[in-house]
């Protein structure tokens, strides 16, 4: 299987297989682009159920009835805000604000909407994602001035938040027989649950209502609490120590969120948690034990690079630091970096650090020291040193839109540590060095590029105990390929054109209805298996596959009925002790 007779002849069939996916009511233009990338719009789901006033009509603007409002203003928060803002500001799509809406026109903005542009503006008419009717309703939308969601601040938080189990009341030691530190939390997104499974025996342990499409887990530094967010910015901790492992503490800390994040750093364990919102475009600093809202700190500010104001900068990943007592906070559309110093919260220390815009996700290397994230949408890679609070580099990853997830920490036999990302946009895989004193030459460089399945991957896993390297590519159209894994032997990567071994996981999983997509592996603790999800429609049976790593050999089928559309999976142990 080479690079040549495989991975270009795949990266192909999936442009070839998308074109003849799609039905176009008309011809599209030629040199519209519909790769993968455009299928991964970082929607705000929940802000679309959340019902605004028609703002003040003025001479000249389109007439819309209320329910016709209603209804664009679900379809733009739910498709386009992601990309274009809340306020319509611009973000990684250009600004829609009524002073270029109105100077374009309704035309314009009709046929925008319905064949989309080669810049990655998704063709929603001639997709059949939107019908004539909902794109002249969204035409005349944007000709109105932008709808203002409420503001979420301490007050509400306040009245939503609510603890369950009072620390008092909690037990004083572990009450079960679970091995915690090889539990799995995975998401059940279109459930708006997480399941709790067993590592060794596979099974079910606790099913927990949360938020919706809960985005990640994280664990609290003593491994006793886990902390998951939705999208709806629901932050819901749970005792793991109980009989029966359930929420202690919830809160909602706005309207759409991502990322939360707990205290590790030494003497400050389990001391704090922290929330990051998309809307409103702020985070909140919270009680460890009860998740009470102490300190709400907005991200609203100028951009690093144009130093011009934007109204809302979306919290992204957030990473608590290893080497002071510092969270490190991503804001999207300003390319900042804020260390956040929590030593002190009443006289709490922001130290910016200008790295690149839009800042997405990312994860530490091997030492832990230093945090690789990407700003996706210009195809960078930034390093901050978490010891010094100080920008290291930013790397090209020549590849489009990258998406590491935490990213991937494997030896290279020739690089030495390097950390690797794959990307949304094509099938390349970046491998960066992270050994700035035992290999000072490769550090801070893309070493290698690897060619993968194709475009549409989200993660990126490996193990220090693992001898291979995996890729997802879960948005990929062909349904082979967002059905399977490509999998690279790290020893073979010195070879000047590494080959893969592919896993068919979902023909593993025996599932024969819908397209499922095959996502994000986690390791277990021992690091010898290696989970994906099988993510399937709500309505049709999904999975979870597990791997035997060595012999890359399917060893069980997790299958039952509460497993609705399980998406992320977070080792205990791995996500508390950042091992990727």
């Amino acid at each position: 299987m080479s690079l040549s007779s495989l991975t270009r002849s795949v990266a192909a069939g999936a442009l070839l297989s998308l074109s003849a996916s799609l039905s176009y009511a008309q011809d599209k233009p030629a040199d519209h682009g519909d790769d993968a990338s455009a299928s991964y719009q970082p929607s705000l789901t929940t802000l679309g159920q959340i019902q605004v006033e028609i703002p003040g009509r003025k001479p000249g603007d389109p007439v819309m009835t209320p329910s016709e409002y209603q209804s664009s203003n679900q379809i733009y928060f739910q498709r386009c805000a992601g990309c274009h803002g809340v306020l319509r500001a611009g973000a990684t799509g250009k600004a829609l604000t009524t002073d270029i809406t109105r100077e374009n026109g309704y035309e314009y903005l009709r046929d925008f909407i319905t064949y989309g542009s080669p810049a990655g503006m998704p063709n929603w008419g001639t997709s059949g994602e939107m019908t004539e009717e909902q794109v002249d309703a969204m035409a005349r939308y944007l000709l109105l001035d932008p709808a203002a969601p409420p503001e979420w601040g301490m007050a509400e938080m306040r009245n939503s938040w609510k603890v369950v189990v009072a620390p008092e009341d909690r037990p004083t030691e572990k009450m079960n027989d679970i091995d915690i530190d090889n539990l799995f939390s995975v998401t059940l997104r279109d459930a708006g649950q997480i399941a709790l499974i067993d590592g060794a025996s596979y099974e079910i342990k606790s099913i927990i209502d949360t938020g919706y499409a809960v985005h990640i887990s994280r664990i609290s530094a003593s491994g006793r609490y886990l902390f998951v967010i939705g999208r709806d910015a629901k932050v819901v901790m749970i005792d793991l120590w109980m009989k029966e492992p359930g929420a202690v503490a919830e809160i909602k800390v706005g309207s759409e969120a991502r990322s939360v994040e707990t205290s590790k750093f030494e003497g400050y364990e389990d001391k704090y948690a922290i929330a990051g919102a998309y809307w409103p475009p702020q985070f909140v600093i919270m009680d460890g034990d009860t998740l009470e809202p102490l300190r709400i700190k907005s991200t609203r500010g100028m951009t690093y690079d144009e130093q011009e104001f934007h109204p809302e900068p979306r919290v992204a990943a957030i990473l608590g630091s290893h080497y002071k007592p510092e969270f490190l906070v991503n804001v999207k559309e300003t390319g900042k970096i804020l260390m956040v110093d929590y030593s002190d919260i009443d006289a709490l220390k922001v130290t910016e650090i200008n790295a690149e815009r839009f800042l997405h996700d990312g994860g530490l290397d091997s030492t832990r020291r230093y945090f690789l994230t990407a700003a996706n949408a210009r195809g960078k890679i930034v390093v901050i040193d978490t010891k010094e609070s100080t920008k290291v580099a930013v790397i090209e990853s020549e590849g489009e839109t990258p998406h590491p997830g935490r990213g991937a920490n494997i030896m290279h036999p020739t690089y030495g540590p390097v950390w690797a990302t794959s990307h949304l946009g094509d099938d390349t895989v970046a491998l960066i060095g992270t050994d700035p004193e035992g290999n000072p030459d490769h550090a801070w460089k893309m070493v290698q590029q690897l060619y993968s399945l194709g475009g549409g991957s989200l993660f990126v896993k490996s193990h220090p105990t693992s001898n291979h390297l995996y890729v997802d590519a879960p948005l990929n159209p062909d349904a082979e390929i967002s059905g399977s894994v490509a999998v690279f032997k790290i020893d073979e990567l010195s070879q000047e054109e590494p080959e893969y071994t592919v896993l068919p996981i979902v023909e593993w999983a025996g599932i024969a209805e819908g397209q499922p997509r095959v996502v994000q592996g986690e390791f277990n603790k021992e690091g010898n298996e290696i989970w994906f999800s099988v993510w399937n429609a709500a309505s049709l049976e999904s999975a979870i596959v597990v791997v035997n790593d060595k012999t890359l050999e399917m060893k069980h089928v997790i299958k039952d009925e509460r497993l609705i559309t399980p998406t992320g999976k977070f080792n205990v142990f791995n996500t508390r002790a950042d091992v990727y």
